[in-house]
């Protein structure tokens, strides 16, 4: 399953990050980052998937 969560987290990282942790502070911050930059929001959601 978590490699699905990591696909997905490339692909669009804030979804990524919602699948693993809901509508919690490390989603909002994806967001964020995704919106200043794709690829800081990649690295953040495969982070915080690979940390959980």
């Amino acid at each position: 399953m978590d490699l699905i969560r990591i696909l997905i987290a490339i692909i669009l990282p804030p979804l990524g990050v919602f699948l693993q942790v809901g509508f919690a502070g490390a989603f909002w911050l994806n967001i964020l980052l995704t919106l200043l930059g794709y690829f800081p929001g990649i690295i953040h959601a495969v982070y915080i998937i690979a940390k959980r």
